[in-house]
């Protein structure tokens, strides 16, 4: 008896684990084939075959797609954040500025510009189609926006920027440049939209700059 009561809790540990990584292939497969294919193109079976998981599987975790799609939005979420985080939290120069426009232009290169980016395509498609999503989109794209509103606020607290720059404004400038350059790349299957609407933004910020640094937009 005794024996049997220390082995139960191991089994559903275990049991748990498996659960939470089957999960997780079901979110990345749906990750993969959403950001290319569109949201409203895949279908759950394209998911469950993607993520060679059944039907049973699948369903156990999501009981719809609208729920997938959701929790999708969430994960996806995490990523963009984790990524902007790593570019954005220590911003403290223009020169920083630069190097994230950079590293951004350069992964969207890899795919010829195309697909956009992977938060912006499903606020195009689910912000009139679910409530919820929509909401969870833009709380995202705030906290993004706010990475690079709190960076820019260090510039100017340091005197990089002069006082009278808007680190809020100056960062939804940035951001929308970024999301339309994001739309017209995909639709030319090219960045160099991209390059042209986040070097403009740039040129913008740094109009605000305490002395011209002399430093390329590219």
């Amino acid at each position: 008896m005794g024996d049997e009561q220390v082995a139960a809790p191991t089994n559903r540990r275990r049991i748990s684990q498996r659960g939470i990584a089957t999960r997780e292939r079901i979110l990345e497969a749906a990750n993969r084939l959403m950001f290319v294919r569109g949201v409203n193109a895949t279908t759950l079976d394209d998911v469950r075959e993607a993520s060679q998981t059944s039907k049973s599987q699948l369903y156990h975790h999501f009981a719809d797609k609208q729920e997938l799609v959701r929790a999708l939005v969430k994960y996806r979420g995490a990523l963009v954040l984790q990524r902007e985080r790593g570019g954005l939290e220590r911003l403290r120069s223009f020169s920083g500025l630069v190097r994230w426009r950079n590293a951004l232009v350069q992964a969207n290169s890899l795919n010829n510009g195309k697909y956009g980016c992977g938060l912006g395509s499903m606020a195009v498609e689910l912000s009139d189609q679910d409530e919820q999503a929509r909401s969870m989109l833009l709380e995202t794209f705030a906290a993004w926006e706010k990475l690079i509103s709190d960076g820019l606020h260090r510039m100017r607290d340091s005197g990089a920027l002069r006082q009278d720059a808007d680190p809020e404004k100056l960062a939804t400038g940035l951001m929308a440049a970024l999301q339309g350059g994001y739309l017209l790349a995909n639709a030319a299957h090219n960045v160099a939209p991209m390059e042209v609407a986040l070097d403009m933004a740039l040129e913008h910020i740094k109009s605000f700059l305490s002395e011209p640094s002399g430093e390329p937009t590219r």
